[in-house]
């Protein structure tokens, strides 16, 4: 997949930079958070097309939102090699609704395998699924493929790059 390579240090390094985002969010505002980032594997965490899919991922969400008259305390959108991602803070709408919007645009729209919606409330508890994801490969669960590494890294990302063309 074509796109600058990042290593593990730095994605590890990312995620502890959002969990405290999301921290600071939710002492803040004391209000439910949408934390959206692409579900990509490999190395290369966004190039052109990877950040076209968040984009429609990002719209689909903020639409969503619009249609049913949440009210966005405060947003910070990131693009970095690590990956694109938006938090938002949702002050008038309950985490269990927030979720099934959630998983309606990642289960309905043709990106929406590489869509990773948290939804978390306002104790810091994030939100399960709950059926499980298929896999892009095999259509087995997710869960299952990635803890036996059953698909290469290799394999995975050709799915995807098939995906988003």
């Amino acid at each position: 997949m074509k796109g600058h390579e990042i290593n593990l240090s730095q994605m590890l390094s990312r995620r502890e930079k959002r969990a405290d985002e999301q921290k600071f969010f939710l002492e803040e505002y004391n209000a439910p958070l949408i934390s959206f980032t692409m579900n990509i594997p490999g190395p290369v965490k966004t190039n052109e097309l990877i950040y076209n899919a968040f984009e429609t991922g990002k719209n689909l969400i903020l639409d969503a939102l619009k249609n049913i008259n949440a009210e966005i305390n405060n947003s910070i959108e990131i693009h970095e090699d690590t990956g694109d991602e938006i938090l938002l803070s949702i002050k008038n709408i309950s985490p269990e609704k927030l979720k099934d919007i959630a998983i309606k645009i990642e289960n309905e729209n043709k990106f929406g395998r590489l869509f990773d919606i948290d939804v978390i409330d306002a104790e810091g508890n994030k939100l399960s699924r709950k059926n499980f994801r298929k896999c892009l490969i095999c259509g087995k669960q997710a869960q299952e493929c990635a803890r036996s590494r059953t698909h290469s890294v290799k394999e995975m990302q050709e799915a995807v790059e098939k995906l988003l063309a």
